[in-house]
């Protein structure tokens, strides 16, 4: 036998023998009548048993009743889920790598959204037995997400891919999106309050607001309004102020009322928080007018 035929005799047996491992993983699957990923609970299994033949007293339809009546359990527990932790799951696919009687990995992907944030997710999950105790692990990680309002967000997942921390990474994710919320309320808040000042050039999600004075055209005083994320998952938002003043507009405001706004306005922020700062700025510079 030449070299070349050691070499794929050597392969197909590597083959089989990977083929032999997901066979008897497989088998042992059936016979505890486990998924891959969910935990059935005992009226699930007491219904998967009449499916696989080991009782023969109940009725098709009542195999079909108790099969439902587990499904609507499920449903009912992954709503309350999604409520409490504002994620939403929309699918979860999970694939064999390997199966042995001490080691079992997983190839998962996770796809869902938090808020307007939509993330996929994949990784392998390894189980490693030892005795009567198991020990998961995750590796692989990869996170896909939408670029948009993502900058500040980008480190953070770098570091969770390398980690492979994907609590941290959900955790995260919840706290991110609700600052992003905030942002969103307060922005539409002041655009509907104030129509003829106040705009969002780029939509509600926009790290921007500005303000502009119908009779003052040039004059623009933008609101920047970023949520800053630390390798650590820490979540911050950071709110600036930016004048654009024209020199003509400027004779009109004595004293440069203008010239210690961004300054002014961080004092706001300290003594009475964002949205009572907003409107004390507006005020202050003279972009609205008493009625």
């Amino acid at each position: 036998m030449n070299e070349e035929n050691v070499e794929e005799v050597k392969l197909l047996e590597d083959h089989i023998e990977r083929l032999q491992a997901e066979v008897a993983n497989l088998q042992r699957q059936r016979q505890t009548h486990k998924g891959l990923i969910f935990h059935f609970s005992e009226t699930m299994q007491h219904a998967l048993s009449h499916v696989c033949g080991r009782t023969q007293q109940e009725t098709a339809e009542e195999v079909l009743s108790s099969l439902k009546e587990e499904v609507k359990h499920l449903e009912e527990d992954l709503q309350r889920q999604s409520q409490m932790n504002g994620i939403n799951i929309n699918s979860c696919t999970v694939g064999l790598v390997q199966g042995s009687s001490t080691k079992l990995v997983q190839q998962m992907r996770v796809s869902g959204r938090c808020s307007e944030l939509e993330f996929q997710v994949e990784f392998q999950l390894s189980e490693v037995k030892e005795g009567e105790k198991s020990e998961r692990t995750i590796n692989s990680l990869n996170v896909v997400m939408d670029a948009r309002d993502l900058q500040n967000f980008s480190s953070f997942v770098s570091g969770v891919e390398e980690s492979g921390d994907l609590l941290c990474f959900f955790r995260t994710l919840r706290t991110f999106s609700d600052r992003i919320d905030e942002r969103r309320q307060t922005f539409q808040h002041f655009q509907a309050k104030y129509p003829t000042v106040v705009s969002l050039p780029g939509s509600c999600r926009s790290e921007v607001m500005t303000l502009h004075h119908p009779e003052l055209p040039g004059c623009v005083v933008s609101v920047h309004w970023s949520v800053e994320v630390s390798k650590e998952g820490g979540v911050m938002p950071k709110v600036d102020l930016l004048t654009k003043i024209p020199e003509k507009a400027q004779q009109l405001f004595p004293s440069q009322a203008l010239g210690g706004a961004a300054e002014a306005f961080h004092s706001l922020l300290r003594l009475v928080g964002l949205e009572a700062a907003l409107e004390c700025i507006i005020r202050e510079v003279g972009l609205l007018q008493e009625s």
